[in-house]
């Protein structure tokens, strides 16, 4: 990896991931799950978390190659096998209030050649045995934060055409540019960009929009939204008062969809990478909020099975606006992650909602919380819906409509 960036640049990457995107307080502990390609990354970080006052860094490592090798040799039946010690390592952490950072950098097509339903069934085992500290960290109950590093295998999905090296050095180069790091001050555009999220969240929050209409080529799709839903953005701070970002990058901003009331034909403008497949032109049916038909160019088996996951996996858990124009957006390039693509594109996310999306649900039950419109689920997979050519429109109160998003970008000022 150093052959293609510079120490210097990981350095910067890492203090941003830790004061950004983590807000590491003195005394904290941290741990990092991470890929053992990105281990100069991961080294910079800990170094940084240290020095903001870090007591202890820990690091769960993951590698393409290990995964490739179970499912090519290991016994057929021996899939719902987990090593539970990573699931309870994570949750005791989060429980104490330390920080959590995923480091994630994958091959999008790892496992494309590989039995569809022993990929559905490993990944529904992980998301049952990670389902406690999904809950806590998507309650924001602790800082926690993702960002991408390039390894070989998704920089050569990205840029095909390109020798190895070269590839992952223009990978390289993509991520820094849509982190703001090629700035003189990436920290200050960081502050005055979350500043201008938060503004677009407060004005959409203060106008409790009954349903969003989406139009657009193959799309034609109402989406409730619940009483006194909450928009959100990049910002977040824990019951502690710790100001984190859970994304790097972000552009986004995003609320919760009333489980039962979506309707109409949804489809994705950019490829869904799942599970080591990748999902391309997915088609979805909704009526009364479950997804009735769906269908894909490309991993249609996958896609199904992730729908089957359980019931509230058939349902919408978020709905998030971004511009065509994004930061991400104008790179021109599909990255094949969803950490990148749903910030270059209006997307959905299947599965579970976010507590802090409606007022009180932090302190909800669950039975609460679904009255209240909100979706429960092991899983929450974002999928890309935005194009120039989307339409949206925010239904009041009165049935009034008012433009939301027109060719893709926002038809609103603050």
């Amino acid at each position: 990896m150093s052959t293609v960036v510079s120490d210097q640049r990981l350095r910067d990457y890492a203090e941003l991931a830790v004061r950004v995107g983590l807000g590491l307080k003195s005394g904290q502990r941290l741990i990092i799950r991470g890929p053992v390609e990105g281990a100069p990354l991961v080294r910079c970080i800990a170094d940084s978390a240290y020095k903001a006052g870090a007591r202890l860094v820990e690091v769960l490592w993951f590698d393409d190659d290990l995964t490739l090798s179970r499912f090519r040799h290991a016994p057929r039946d021996s899939f719902e096998e987990y090593p539970t010690w990573r699931a309870k390592a994570q949750l005791e952490m989060v429980e104490h209030g330390d920080a959590l950072l995923v480091v994630y950098g994958a091959d999008p097509s790892l496992l494309k050649e590989q039995n569809s339903d022993l990929v559905s069934l490993v990944m529904r085992t992980n998301q049952k045995h990670m389902a406690p500290v999904a809950r806590k960290i998507s309650n924001d109950d602790t800082n926690w934060c993702v960002i991408g590093v390039p390894i070989p295998g998704w920089a050569s999905r990205v840029f095909p055409s390109d020798p190895s090296e070269k590839a992952l050095e223009k990978l390289w180069d993509a991520v820094f540019r849509v982190c703001r790091l090629d700035q003189p001050d990436p920290v200050g555009a960081w502050q005055k960009h979350l500043a201008l999220l938060a503004a677009r969240s407060e004005h959409l929050t203060k106008k409790q929009f009954r349903e969003l209409h989406y139009t657009g080529p193959g799309t034609d799709l109402t989406v409730g939204l619940p009483k006194d839903h909450i928009w959100r953005s990049g910002r977040s701070t824990t019951p502690s008062g710790i100001t984190f970002t859970a994304n790097l990058p972000t552009e986004e901003t995003w609320s919760m969809p009333q489980r039962d009331r979506v309707d109409g034909v949804i489809t994705s403008t950019k490829p869904l990478s799942y599970a080591g497949v990748l999902i391309e032109r997915l088609k979805l049916t909704f009526s009364g909020g479950r997804v009735t038909e769906a269908t894909a160019d490309n991993g249609a088996d996958v896609l199904r099975q992730l729908i089957a996951t359980d019931d509230g996996a058939a349902r919408l858990g978020e709905v998030a606006l971004v511009p065509h124009s994004s930061g991400v957006s104008q790179t021109g390039l599909l990255f094949f992650d969803t950490l990148y693509d749903e910030n270059a594109s209006c997307h959905f996310a299947l599965g579970r909602a976010y507590r802090n999306c409606v007022a009180a649900g932090q302190t909800m039950t669950d039975e609460q919380f679904a009255a209240a419109g909100g979706n429960a689920s092991l899983v929450h997979v974002d999928f890309m819906v935005g194009s120039p050519s989307l339409n949206i429109d925010g239904i009041t109160k009165e049935g009034k409509a008012e433009p939301v998003m027109r060719a893709g970008e926002w038809a609103f000022k603050l």
